[in-house]
């Protein structure tokens, strides 16, 4: 299916994970894909197999954001879909009784702040066009919370689900539409990190999950790149969960 054919694409955090996922996905609907990533090792590797365009860009600087959105339309012309997914949840965001307020600030520069800049500096770019989608990474923590307190992660995609909504609203009849995509735990290189150093943690995450596994990558890319393109024409302001059944189980089977 070339559901995405010659839109242009931009992808923060398209160095690894569901951002890397994602770019091959829409590469594979057709789009034109800019990847952008603060790894310039990771971020160029992402785009030369996607045959894209590679931005360094460190998403909690306006500067640079203005800069990626720039540089993607004067390779492309425009820019059709943002995926606004780069984000941290670093070891030392836990407890709120044991979370630092820089670790606390750090979390929400980088995963509430970037897609506020993101969305900021694409949206004038699609109302000239009349068009656009635009997809910002929540999380399933953001619409019923934590089994395993992370409150600066959780506080963020909160933050991030809020924005959407508004943005939704705000620019539905221009033709832009904003959503926020909520995955449950991923099996990306983030989630291995954090739960190899502690087991015991992935397995409160585990048991609570009925498909009785965590998605994978190419799963969620598959989601984004529905809300990406015409098929989601009436999908706007949502929280779009993707999450293996966590939100709708009361009890988990054993």
């Amino acid at each position: 299916m070339q559901r995405l054919q010659d839109r242009v694409a931009v992808i923060t955090g398209a160095g690894s994970g569901i951002g890397l996922a994602t770019a091959h996905r829409f590469a594979r609907e057709g789009a034109r894909v800019v990847c952008a990533d603060v790894d310039e090792t990771a971020g160029a590797k992402a785009a030369a197999e996607v045959g894209g365009l590679f931005v360094k860009a460190d998403v909690t600087s306006e500067d640079d954001v203005a800069r990626m959105y720039q540089a993607a339309f004067d390779a492309y012309g425009g820019v059709d879909i943002a995926f606004n997914n780069a984000g941290i949840s670093p070891p030392d965001d836990d407890s709120i009784l044991e979370t630092g307020i820089d670790a606390w600030r750090r979390v929400q520069e980088v995963n509430l702040t970037s897609v506020y800049l993101c969305c900021k500096h694409v949206i004038p770019y699609m109302r000239r066009q009349g068009r656009g989608s635009i997809i910002n990474t929540a999380s399933f923590v953001a619409v019923m919370g934590s089994a395993t307190s992370q409150i600066s992660y959780t506080a963020s995609k909160g933050g991030v689900l809020a924005m959407s909504r508004e943005l939704g609203v705000q620019f539905a009849r221009e033709g832009i539409r904003v959503n926020a995509l909520c995955p449950g735990p991923v099996n990306t290189p983030l989630l291995q990190e954090l739960f190899a150093k502690d087991p015991e943690r992935a397995q409160r995450r585990l048991v609570h999950i009925p498909l009785g596994r965590f998605a994978e990558a190419s799963e969620i890319a598959a989601a984004v790149a529905f809300l990406a393109s015409d098929d989601a024409s009436f999908i706007t302001g949502s929280e779009f969960l993707v999450d293996g059944g966590i939100s709708g189980a009361y009890v988990t089977p054993l």
